[in-house]
């Protein structure tokens, strides 16, 4: 019995403006698919990444060209994998995500436990957009109660960045984590760096452009420990990972799905690499996913369903800071609003 596949792009609105080192955005379009095998449907969704020449309509139509590659059998998923094309590994891991879902919903089991992992993971990371010092602190206020850990996102260009964290940590003894989105010189980051470690920031993200030659000479230096997320999309990078970081940002929207993330997940161990599973900004279909698998990780950033107005796909739910996936809800355990 072939699998039938379709596609469509949805647009989700954010609960406020988000900013970051490179860009400003009020909303997200994603690209959600359904896989449906007789008369059970799998349900998984795609987050496009800008920064990598990938869009929604990129995605959607990756998707409609490749939807014979699915064949019959939607267990066999090496085989699946194997038979799609590179490239726009967002719309490889929104059909990973669903032909996930649909075996969990065959086997009556959620995607966890299919997968033999524990159900929970860490808190979540919250993360606060670049604004002047002053705002993010009203914002880490704000929000600080809901979570146990922040993320602040960095870069901002005008020389504020430590008195962003400064002006936060004023009001919160939470766990602080930043996130600069390549947006220092190597100048910039041996200057920040240190005074970041006074405050008790825990790691940075990707502080320097990928690529940069003085990623390595970076790593040596830094007593703060530092993730990469732009210099690590599948396997094949983790390795070279080793060299210029302490750690690792896996998001399945640049690994291709989630069995690409838990190949990346035991390179990292075996290399002795910190483990973070980050996220986009999507709906609780696109969260849903990386939920199933936060356990494999030291550090989860599984915010992107909160930070859209309203969640079109609830099932994902945040138990003290903790995205929890359904515990008994077969596949994904998420379902359409309405």
């Amino acid at each position: 019995m072939p699998v039938d596949v379709s596609a469509r792009i949805v647009r989700l609105p954010l609960a406020e403006t988000f900013r970051i080192a490179r860009e400003t955005s009020d909303s997200a379009e994603v690209v959600q698919v359904e896989i449906r095998h007789g008369d059970t449907v799998g349900f998984g969704e795609a987050a496009p990444i800008e920064r990598y020449d990938q869009t929604a309509s990129s995605a959607l139509a990756y998707l409609e060209a490749n939807a014979d590659a699915l064949g019959a059998d939607p267990w066999a998923l090496d085989e699946i994998h194997g038979r799609l094309p590179h490239g726009e590994p967002a719309a490889r891991s929104a059909l990973d995500a669903a032909l996930h879902d649909l075996c969990g919903k065959l086997a009556g089991v959620p995607v966890w436990k299919l997968l033999g992992l524990r159900r929970e993971g860490p808190p979540t990371s919250w993360t606060i957009g670049i604004g002047d010092p002053d705002e993010m602190a009203r914002k880490a206020e704000r929000d600080a109660p809901r979570f146990k850990r922040l993320k602040l996102k960095l870069g901002g260009g005008d020389g504020l960045d430590v008195e962003r964290v400064r002006a936060v940590r004023s009001v919160t003894e939470l766990p602080l984590q930043v996130d600069v989105n390549e947006g220092w010189t190597q100048e910039e980051a041996f200057d920040a760096l240190p005074q970041l470690g006074e405050l008790g920031v825990a790691y940075c993200e990707q502080p320097l452009p990928a690529g940069d030659p003085g990623g390595a000479e970076l790593k040596r230096a830094s007593r703060l420990p530092i993730y990469v997320d732009e210099d690590c999309h599948t396997l094949g990078d983790v390795a070279a990972c080793a060299e210029i970081a302490h750690g690792i940002n896996v998001k399945l929207a640049k690994s291709g799905g989630l069995r690409e993330a838990m190949r990346m997940a035991s390179a990292a161990r075996a290399l002795g690499l910190g483990l973070m599973l980050g996220c986009m900004v999507e709906s609780g279909l696109g969260i849903a996913p990386g939920a199933h698998i936060g356990a494999l990780f030291d550090h989860v950033d599984l915010d992107g369903n909160i930070l859209i107005r309203e969640d079109p796909w609830p099932g994902i739910e945040l138990v003290d800071g903790v995205q929890m996936p359904s515990a008994t809800g077969p596949g994904l355990g998420v379902s359409p609003r309405g």
